[in-house]
């Protein structure tokens, strides 16, 4: 079997922090490599794989911000699938755009739906002939047909066992309203914990307005986005996990991230949450801060070595590749 895993460009492959889209593309290049499957990944040409690389940008259009970023999606985009008649599947993680020119493609498509960025782009999803992959069964789109579900994947050598033993909670994601960034400090400031907030700003007004005022002394410190060692450290070291999202989650890496490391989750109970968190194993779920604040003991209180345990029998990168190399049995013999 050929496969051309067609990534992201924003940001390297696998990231040097964020880049969600970026890590499962990677991890699944990866793994399919290691099953013996002829696999290209269409990436940033820095990007370090396992798999045979190749692109058209040298490095992400979003680290330096002087490239525009939909002129060399573009680009990207065409270099993939004017090779595409060399592959038997072209795996797509880069959102709507190949879907618009799939008729070029002269292999059949599978898209992983990494969730929708707004209505608006669904026109093309509900035309297009591509098999579609859900994160999660929550994130399904009325109108879209979709051929699997498949949660993603983390690697669990990247996130070991972290004994905890510090007081402080942990959020990690997105400077976003969306991902409840100021609700988390509510929740840290109302149990009388520390917290330390990870993420990229997304939003520099509210990061201005919601956020940084309240980073000061050693009750909020703020790291910025960090990699993968910095992550685990956070991760492990931390007592729970705080998600309280307020839009639909389409998954929620972070928090797959967390349980892994045996770092236990309080989430909003939005979306994905539901399917992702099993509930007085890997964390609890709750409706708003309130309900949060009243569960943030009983959640520290949670086994961390359950907690692990369960994260790597549902989330492994393993199982996510096995997953993907059945959709694609599945695709070519239809």
């Amino acid at each position: 079997m050929k496969v051309a895993v067609l990534g992201s460009i924003a940001w390297r492959t696998p990231p040097h922090d964020y880049g969600p889209w970026e890590r499962i593309a990677g991890l699944i290049a990866d793994g399919l490599h290691e099953r013996g499957v002829d696999v290209t990944l269409f990436a940033t040409l820095d990007s370090v794989t396992r798999a045979k690389l190749d692109g058209v940008a040298a490095t992400g259009y979003a680290e330096d911000g002087e490239r525009d970023g939909r002129v060399w999606e573009a680009m990207h985009v065409a270099h993939a699938l004017r090779r595409s008649g060399e592959f038997d599947i072209v795996h797509n993680h880069l959102d709507w755009l190949p879907l618009a020119f799939e008729s070029l493609s002269r292999a059949p498509i599978v898209t992983t739906v990494h969730g929708f960025s707004g209505p608006s782009i669904l026109p093309v999803y509900e035309r297009a002939t591509s098999a579609f992959v859900s994160i999660s069964f929550a994130d399904r789109a009325p109108g879209v047909d979709y051929v699997a579900n498949v949660y993603h994947g983390v690697d669990a050598a990247e996130l070991p066992f972290g004994e905890g033993g510090g007081e402080a909670l942990v959020s990690f994601g997105r400077i976003h309203p969306d991902k409840g960034t100021a609700a988390a400090i509510a929740i840290a400031a109302a149990t009388g914990r520390r917290l330390e907030l990870c993420g990229i700003v997304q939003d520099r007004g509210y990061f201005n307005e919601c956020v940084e005022p309240h980073i000061e002394g050693d009750r909020v410190t703020y790291h910025g986005s960090v990699g993968p060692s910095r992550r685990a450290e956070l991760l492990g070291g931390a007592a729970a996990l705080l998600h309280p999202v307020e839009f639909a989650e389409p998954f929620g890496l972070s928090v797959v991230e967390s349980m892994t490391c045996g770092t236990p989750v309080l989430a909003f109970s939005r979306g994905s949450m539901p399917e992702v968190v099993d509930e007085g194993v890997t964390g609890l779920l709750v409706e708003d801060v309130a309900g949060a604040v009243g569960a943030v003991e009983q959640t520290v209180a949670l086994d961390r070595a359950a907690c692990r345990a369960r994260a790597l029998e549902r989330f492994s990168a393993s199982r996510m590749v096995d997953d993907y190399v059945r959709v694609y049995a599945q695709l070519l013999a239809a």
